[in-house]
């Protein structure tokens, strides 16, 4: 277990440090002088030369990535061109509104989902697992920015029942929090269990046809009791995966549910910063997305032995 442990850790260290340089390359790309960019095309050759020089961005790109590098593994990650603020306490600020969006979510979807799933397994062919799986099909069709226009529209707009524009912190006024919640989370949630519950019905399927379940029936148990009992660990093992995935997934892909119902998340940062030319709010929120990514997915994996041993053996 402890060698499970230390290699999936060991493991995580090259995938950051290769998403990193991505990432730099990546910004390094954009056609333009960043120096330019920030001072404006009125600005005079000595000045754009001094920030250059301020910036670094004269020195050779290795050189460049290894200041860059350095300061970032110190907490260093610059500061906003448009507000002047720094930027990681910003990206602790926006994130922590889209976590409380998609944690949320995700924990309703899988609530929801895995028994479903289950329970169309354990029925297979049957009225209720057609239902279910053509539900969970219907819901992986729908792309989220229509399913929240959808949302606006009929509980915002037509019906009046919930805030249509804006934002209010769980931490500021609870009641207020929720209802700007409800839509955004109602939107996660109807799009992302249509794939919970396909993984939790093909892994059920596959566990139900296993020796110890024709055992457990032998002995006379109730199917309530052989699902629950005996196939729901195995049968949830790789649906937890999914689960990791789908966490990961949305905490980095946000930006069009936060676009849609205005949530001044971490994704909305990003395409402000993108739009705003802000190099350092763009390369800083794109590295903190691929650092959650990873130990989401390094928590994932973690995790995964204790519902199904055989993978530390």
């Amino acid at each position: 277990m402890l060698k499970f442990l230390l290699t999936r850790i060991a493991s995580a260290v090259p995938t950051l440090l290769i998403v990193t340089a991505a990432i730099f390359a990546l910004m390094r790309m954009i056609p333009g002088d960043p120096a330019v960019l920030m001072l404006g095309d009125m600005a005079q050759p000595g000045q754009v030369e001094e920030l250059r020089q301020r910036m670094g961005l004269d020195q050779p790109l290795p050189i460049q990535f290894v200041t860059w590098l350095g300061k970032v593994l110190s907490g260093d990650f610059g500061q906003s061109i448009a507000t002047g603020e720094p930027v990681l306490p910003l990206i602790f600020e926006r994130f922590g509104v889209s976590a409380s969006v998609v944690l949320i979510a995700v924990v309703l979807a899988s609530v929801i989902a895995v028994p479903a799933g289950m329970i169309a397994a354990w029925r297979q062919n049957s009225l209720g697992d057609v239902a279910i799986v053509g539900t969970a099909t219907l819901m992986l069709s729908v792309p989220s920015f229509w399913l929240g226009l959808m949302l606006l529209t009929v509980f915002g707009l037509w019906l009046g029942w919930l805030p249509v524009v804006g934002y209010v912190s769980l931490a500021d006024d609870p009641t207020a929090g929720l209802l700007y919640l409800i839509m955004p989370v109602l939107t996660l949630v109807m799009v992302e269990a249509g794939a919970i519950t396909r993984m939790a019905r093909a892994s059920t399927i596959e566990v139900a046809r296993l020796e110890y379940i024709t055992h457990a029936r032998a002995k006379g148990l109730s199917e309530r009791a052989v699902m629950w009992r005996h196939a729901f660990r195995n049968a949830f093992a790789p649906t937890w995966t999914l689960i990791g995935l789908i966490l990961g997934s949305l905490l980095a892909n946000i930006a069009v549910t936060e676009t849609v119902f205005t949530i001044p998340g971490l994704g909305r940062m990003l395409i402000d910063g993108i739009f705003a030319r802000d190099y350092p709010v763009v390369q800083g929120c794109m590295l903190f997305i691929a650092f959650i990514y990873v130990a989401v997915n390094l928590l994932v994996d973690l995790i995964y032995p204790l519902l199904d041993p055989r993978v530390a053996a």
